[in-house]
């Protein structure tokens, strides 16, 4: 039995934009402020990722984006994850990435920076000066959190890719889901990061009318969207909204890193994997050197991996070397538009209403 929600006090999904298009939230830089700005303008809703920043960095976006926009927007947050990692396995990895470092010119990152992405931090930010939504990718907060953030007028979102984890979320007393197939590009936004599962996953079309079934949630489905007609078809399918983040990684307000983006239309570049080759976590890329090199021997242990070849990352971009970057992408990116954001979010919406018509 489903446990009941009760935000009545609260905006409806569908009042925060115009229309069903949600800009994800990019962690890396691709979602900054002037993205958000240019979607929620258009009538979509923008996002920024606080992912990898302080709190403070987080606050100084909202503010600019604030600045830049009167425009409902979201801020996702990573939650904190268990110690888990084996550190004699990160060690046996950090050896082999030894010439990666050589190559780069570059030393190792520390594994052991932290594991909570100032979640803390951030959190009481975002309850002293609220934000119109706050959505949460890694696990689900506690019924407290959640509660808070309710009494502050946020709207709130957890990312999930079961069913399973959909019925945690409603039972914690999220607003509503955001459902993540595995085409997605990026991270799997998985509550609990189980090696059994790295070849598996649910594809978006089979899980939206699992979650519907399962949850009373509003639903907002993520995973290789790029075109209206797949906005169309997770909204009969049961979805509330679509969630694109690949088809606005090569818009120009994106702040992507150039190379990253024109990998993703670079027909180099054939098609996606998940792997753990650069953070310990299964994330969805476009399938280069350093994956196929590193990811069968990359052991799980997020954030310490993603500590461990930050600078290898971090210089490869520097030297334009997209077969040595983390190049995240969902499978529909050669299906990417170099458009500028607003005139992306219009096309979607033609193209929605184009194949709703026709279907009705």
């Amino acid at each position: 039995m489903s446990a009941p929600t009760d935000r009545s006090t609260h905006s409806t999904l569908s009042s925060f934009s115009a229309h069903p298009v949600i800009q994800a939230p990019m962690a890396g830089g691709a979602s900054n402020p002037q993205l958000a700005a240019a979607v929620g303008a258009a009538g979509g809703l923008g996002f920024l990722a606080a992912g990898y920043k302080t709190s403070e960095a987080m606050y100084e976006e909202i503010r600019q984006l604030r600045d830049l926009s009167s425009q409902p927007f979201g801020v996702n947050l990573f939650m904190p994850q268990p110690a888990t990692a084996d550190r004699s396995a990160v060690s046996v990895y950090a050896e082999q990435l030894a010439g990666e470092a050589a190559w780069y010119a570059t030393a190792l990152g520390d594994p052991d920076l932290g594991d909570d992405d100032a979640y803390e931090a951030k959190v009481a930010v975002l309850l002293e000066d609220p934000v119109p939504m706050v959505s949460f990718t890694f696990g689900c907060p506690e019924r407290p959190v959640l509660d808070a953030f309710a009494k502050a007028g946020t709207y709130t979102v957890v990312t999930v890719t079961s069913p399973t984890e959909a019925l945690a979320a409603q039972w914690a007393g999220a607003d509503a889901v955001c459902v993540q197939g595995v085409e997605a590009g990026g991270h799997q936004g998985t509550h609990r990061d189980d090696p059994q599962l790295d070849h598996g996953g649910v594809g978006l079309l089979s899980l939206i009318p699992q979650v519907r079934e399962t949850v009373q949630l509003p639903i907002i489905a993520a995973g290789g969207l790029m075109r209206g007609g797949q906005i169309a078809a997770v909204l009969a399918a049961g979805a509330d909204a679509a969630a694109l983040g690949t088809a606005f990684l090569v818009c120009p307000e994106s702040g992507a890193n150039v190379v990253h983006k024109r990998a993703v239309t670079d027909p180099v570049f054939a098609r996606t994997e998940v792997t753990r080759a650069f953070s310990g976590r299964p994330a969805r890329g476009l399938l280069n050197r350093f994956m196929r090199d590193h990811g069968p021997y990359a052991p799980p242990g997020y954030p310490q991996i993603h500590h461990l070849t930050s600078p290898l990352r971090r210089a490869a971009a520097l030297a334009g070397d997209a077969q040595g970057m983390a190049l995240w992408a969902g499978q529909g990116h050669r299906l990417a538009r170099e458009l500028s954001a607003g005139v992306l979010v219009e096309t979607l919406v033609a193209e929605l209403h184009a194949t709703q018509e026709a279907r009705s």
